[in-house]
């Protein structure tokens, strides 16, 4: 081995002037790339989200059509079951079928309420780590 490749190469000394300008540019650069880095994983959080909130909703709504099928022919039977086994007027046991299921459409109604009051649709990772840059800039360490 030669001594040149065991010692270390010092970079060249630059007039003060361009290394001033030359830090103040790379500053600026890697700012750019952070918010670049930063519209990045925001579009791609939004993408992953609305993929997961569209697959979602195509079986739900599937399941609804099919539940919404099933439940109308239960509703039916229960109308014709009181009918028949105990007696009460066809308009009876219809008001007795519709209350039942217009109390339990209610409590549901307000069970999903309060979960959508609880649903944080922004991309939460995202503004949490742009909301550290953005700390980390204002407060560097010493």
């Amino acid at each position: 081995m030669t001594v040149a490749e065991i010692t270390p190469t010092q970079p060249a000394a630059q007039p003060a002037g361009a290394s001033v300008t030359h830090l103040v540019s790379g500053i600026i650069d890697d700012a750019q790339t952070l918010l670049k880095q930063q519209v990045e994983m925001l579009k791609s959080e939004v993408r992953e989200d609305f993929k997961r909130s569209k697959r979602a909703a195509e079986f739900g709504s599937l399941g609804i059509v099919l539940l919404t099928v099933g439940f109308l022919g239960l509703v039916t039977a229960l109308a014709y079951l009181l009918h028949e086994r105990y007696q009460f007027a066809m308009w009876a046991s219809w008001g007795i079928t519709g209350g039942l299921f217009l109390v339990a459409g209610g409590i549901l109604a307000g069970i999903s309420y309060a979960l959508l009051e609880r649903f944080n649709p922004l991309p939460d990772k995202t503004f949490s780590a742009l909301q550290e840059n953005l700390t980390w800039n204002n407060n560097p360490q010493k």
